[in-house]
């Protein structure tokens, strides 16, 4: 492709006031308003002082800056061009909206994450949000770093990846038909532990999750929780248990959960191919090949005997490609009680294979357990996603103002992934199940001119645009006459 015309021959000039560059913001933030953000954060947003008046405008500004890729306080600017007052009004100043941010106390984050839970609950019933979720609901909990610089924000720390920081707890909700989106999340200081917090967390996101439908309305289907090896403690699990669903944690490979590997009889392991090969970081190359088993297996038994949790521990394991020497020695004894022999028959067997073990009350067969909680990095995405978009930043030097920012991010994501849904059409999928970075390519940030035809506001957009049709049917949906409560428009 070349420029048409010579250099000499074509200008630039910033003079129409009738144009705006995210048109897809006007049906998005319809559906915001017909789901009742609004009136949500009226009724549960209690700021005071000159800094928090008008919250019920300035917090749909920030959400809307964010879905149209605001990373930053600065770039809450891109509201304020062209045509952008006569599209919507209520439009706030960057200066307005850091004041207004740096107002919250960690009272006021928990307000926003009630506005959050309640936002998502109604999304999920207004739009193909979380299909089949009544049947099958997986709820997975991560943290991550997210790098900060110089010395005036308030909780930066170095933690467990050496990376200076903040750092966000988040837990999603997904289903085996819909892509994830967020339920709940926690701004910690830098040098938390990744499980500080995560019962209180998983409670709340289960919570959230029962609320848009997980499980159905007599709570028999199965509600999934997921987690890595971070999260392997009584508390988090109890807490799973007690929310009546089933859990899925990666189990550290302590002296007990070894001990337990060891005495899987070796008749017992059944092959596995994946179907997509695996990186292993330990090894350094793509896997393929593994074999699963499972052994009872009863946890926590160092705390009080009714805290006990007895469930399976499901092992996958891969032959090392370069196994260790192993130096056999003598029979004996060991303090441990065991014998000389089988100390060294057990290492002998660590080093030949590496193991990967999860602990799980789920009933599903064994093969699908595995790869049910493989699927967990599903979560991964979603942090990714947020890094790639408003999570770019945590833009104030204040630590509540940074966790509220978390939680608008949470809100925006989710009600894009909403737009999404809406926007994908009988011949194709795609948009509910993009990336927020594809969908305001191709959805929100759409050029438009505006123009007035018999006291309606037009917005004229580009002929020939690629995704026409998902738009048309996201703007379809999200301004057509509300339906009857619990129906989908």
């Amino acid at each position: 492709m070349r420029v048409s015309h010579a250099g000499s021959a074509v200008s630039a000039v910033f003079d129409d006031p009738n144009l705006v560059s995210c048109a897809g913001l006007a049906p998005v933030m319809a559906l915001a308003q017909r789901c009742g953000l609004h009136a949500l954060v009226a009724t549960l947003l209690t700021l005071r002082g000159p800094g928090g008046v008008n919250a019920v405008l300035k917090v749909p500004a920030l959400i809307a800056g964010m879905v149209a890729g605001a990373d930053s306080i600065d770039d809450m600017d891109l509201l304020r061009h062209g045509g952008m007052r006569r599209l919507f009004t209520g439009i706030r100043a960057p200066s307005t909206l850091g004041t207004f941010l740096r107002t919250f106390t960690f009272g006021h984050v928990r307000q926003l994450d009630a506005i959050a839970a309640g936002f998502l609950t109604r999304l999920a019933r207004s739009t193909p949000l979380l299909p089949g979720a009544q049947t099958v609901t997986y709820v997975d909990i991560d943290d991550t770093i997210r790098q900060t610089h110089g010395y005036a924000k308030q909780g930066v720390g170095y933690g467990y990846s050496g990376v200076k920081g903040l750092n966000a707890l988040i837990a999603t909700v997904s289903t085996p038909l819909a892509a994830p989106v967020i339920a709940a999340t926690r701004l910690r200081k830098g040098s938390a532990n990744s499980a500080r917090g995560a019962a209180r967390l998983v409670a709340d996101a289960l919570i959230t999750a029962r609320a848009a439908g997980a499980g159905g309305s007599d709570s028999d289907g199965l509600v999934l929780l997921r987690a890595d090896s971070a999260f392997y403690g009584h508390d988090t699990i109890a807490t799973a248990r007690r929310h009546g669903a089933r859990f899925s944690v990666t189990a550290r490979m302590t002296a007990t959960v070894q001990a337990a590997i060891s005495r899987i009889p070796d008749t017992t392991w059944t092959p596995i191919r994946y179907t997509d090969a695996v990186w292993d970081e330990e090894g350094q190359c793509w896997i393929s090949d593994a074999e699963v088993a499972e052994t009872p297996f009863t946890a926590f038994t160092s705390r009080r005997k009714a805290e006990h949790i007895s469930a399976r521990l499901v092992v996958r394991r891969v032959t090392r490609l370069n196994p260790r020497n192993t130096q056999r020695g003598s029979t004996g004894s060991t303090g441990s009680g065991e014998s000389v022999g089988q100390a060294v028959e057990q290492a002998v067997l660590f080093e030949t294979y590496r193991y990967h073990a999860f602990f799980t009350d789920s009933t599903l067969p064994l093969l699908q357990a595995d790869t049910t909680h493989r699927k967990h990095a599903i979560v991964e995405q979603v942090i990714a996603d947020l890094k790639n978009g408003p999570l770019a930043h945590l833009p104030s030097g204040k630590f509540d103002a940074n966790a509220a920012w978390l939680v608008l991010a949470a809100i925006a994501f989710n009600l894009t992934r909403a737009a999404g849904c809406l926007a994908s059409t009988k011949s194709t999928s795609l948009h509910a199940r993009a990336t927020t970075g594809t969908l305001r390519a191709q959805l929100i940030n759409l050029p438009a001119r505006l123009a007035r035809s018999g006291r309606r506001l037009v917005l004229h957009l580009p002929e020939q645009w690629p995704w026409q049709d998902a738009f048309d049917a996201l703007f379809s949906a999200a301004t057509c006459p509300p339906t009857a409560p619990g129906t989908r428009p």
